[in-house]
């Protein structure tokens, strides 16, 4: 029988995790120096974000207008950037970073980030984490006004009309609010003019961006957790529908530059899964967040057991949180190899190495024999819970409870966040009994969607990918794929 269960567990390959967003992340100096080192530190912070692709683009407040060195290129920071490359970039006082996961358009290196344009104000450069989900429309407007695009992805479509306006305003902050009277969606910008950075917060708030400050330096930055690897103080998060600007005169915020808020929606997967526990966003702990959806997870859905693991990384919290509320020991019961990336080379269909456990790995000492409470912080398509779920009764496991710090997806998303089509999800149509069965669990429990915004603090949240009901209306077609080449 456990040969059975063994074989059938290795069939199971691939991964079904949810994709982080991208990150961004920008300085301005006022002293001037070395900006190129300290957006690096600030992407690595960011690293677990986007991994796919990421870039730097520096420039000097008191050198030629319009002067702005980059590098872009697929892979991880520390593989992109050596010390010759952050050499290569100069000194200078304005810097903007990126991390890339790719929710629209390719992965490729034109669609890598920070995008450069060059234009009759000079320069300008931005990063974006978010999707407009008016992109297609946006974009033809430009095409048939006799736009090229270099790029498949809707940043570039963004970046035009911010430029255009430009043309027609007496600022950059001006021409930012003109753009972000027509877009929709979500996104969190960061823009590096000739003299100045600007951040921008969907009004919304779907996506994070928060600001912090180092003696004459001023950041920007997708997470707090980026500021203090830099050693900045962490000021405040930009506001829903808010726009900063960051000068040597210091930071500015114009209320009649800022769009009115909406009603407000951030993503609550930030809180789940996206972001580091080390981070606060809008004021609310991410840990503090992963612990209190362990916590509902026990009071709601209660099972006699012996021990509570969480599948790393971002169930770990969740599980202690529901060891703490039930009282029953929390664990470690899997080994992660963090040295495999998301780009590790698949075995082919025909190899007996088909199946080997690349990145997760069961400690059979610690759940043999014993009923054990498995905390994951989502199910997808279901195919890797149900593959942890017999490897753990691989390894000897009596009973495996199956715990979810989320409610079931039964909706896409096309607000950043990479959830597939509704036929491609396990939850649409299915009661939780034949879920539980499909992946072989003794029992399965679900986050309830009531306990969302209370894991928050009592801030509002996008239920939209649990409930439908989605802050602005979605686009008529899935238009996730539009831009890809």
């Amino acid at each position: 029988m456990e040969k059975q269960l063994l074989e059938k567990a290795k069939k199971q390959s691939g991964t079904e995790k949810l994709h982080e967003e991208c990150g961004v992340f920008g300085v301005y100096d006022a002293d001037g120096g070395d900006v190129a080192h300290t957006v690096y530190y600030g992407l690595l912070a960011l690293q677990h974000r986007g991994q796919e692709s990421c870039g730097i683009a520096v420039s000097d407040t008191e050198g030629p207008k319009g002067q702005v060195k980059v590098r872009r290129e697929m892979g991880l920071v520390n593989e992109v950037f050596t010390s010759d490359h952050l050499a290569a970039l100069g000194h200078g006082n304005l810097g903007v970073g990126h991390v890339r996961y790719s929710t629209v358009g390719a992965s490729t290196r034109e669609n890598a980030q920070p995008l450069v344009l060059n234009y009759v104000k000079g320069t300008l450069a931005l990063a974006h984490n978010g999707n407009l989900v008016n992109a297609p429309q946006l974009k033809r407007e430009l095409e048939y006004d006799g736009a090229i695009f270099q790029t498949t992805i809707d940043s570039e479509v963004m970046a035009y009309h911010i430029a255009r306006a430009r043309v027609r305003c007496s600022s950059v902050e001006e021409a930012v609010k003109l753009a972000m009277k027509k877009i929709r969606g979500a996104y969190s910008l960061v823009i590096m003019s000739p003299r100045k950075l600007i951040g921008a917060r969907d009004p919304f708030g779907f996506r994070p961006l928060c600001i912090g400050r180092r003696g004459n330096a001023w950041f920007l930055a997708s997470e707090s957790c980026a500021l203090d690897t830099v050693g900045a103080e962490f000021v405040r998060d930009v506001r829903p529908g808010e726009i900063v600007c960051m000068t040597k005169k210091g930071i500015q915020s114009d209320t009649s530059l800022c769009l009115p808020r909406e009603q407000e929606s951030r993503c609550v997967f930030e809180y789940i899964y996206f972001a580091r526990p080390d981070t606060k966003i809008d004021g609310v702990s991410v840990y503090h967040a992963r612990l209190a959806a362990g916590r509902f997870l026990a009071k709601d859905h209660p099972v006699e057991a012996d021990l509570v693991v969480g599948v790393p990384e971002s169930g770990n919290v969740a599980a202690q949180g529901y060891a703490q509320e039930s009282g029953i020991p929390y664990g470690t019961a899997f080994v992660k190899n963090s040295y495999v990336g998301r780009t590790f080379i698949k075995p082919g269909q025909k190899s007996r190495e088909s199946g080997v456990q690349v990145k997760l790995n069961v400690l059979k000492e610690a759940v043999a024999g014993k009923r054990v409470i498995m905390v994951d912080d989502s199910i997808v398509r279901g195919t890797t819970c149900a593959r942890i779920v017999r490897m753990l009764r691989v390894a000897g496991a009596r009973e495996v409870h199956v715990r979810i710090s989320a409610p079931p997806f039964l909706h896409s998303c096309y607000f950043g966040t990479d959830i597939p089509s509704e036929e491609q999800l396990i939850a649409p149509g299915r009661t939780i009994e034949e879920i539980k069965a499909e992946l072989s669990a003794d029992s399965l429990g679900y986050l309830e969607i009531e306990r969302l915004s209370q894991m928050v603090g009592g801030l509002p949240v996008c239920t939209g990918c649990f409930s439908g009901d989605y802050p602005t209306p979605p686009p008529s077609k899935d238009i996730r794929g539009e831009y890809t080449k």
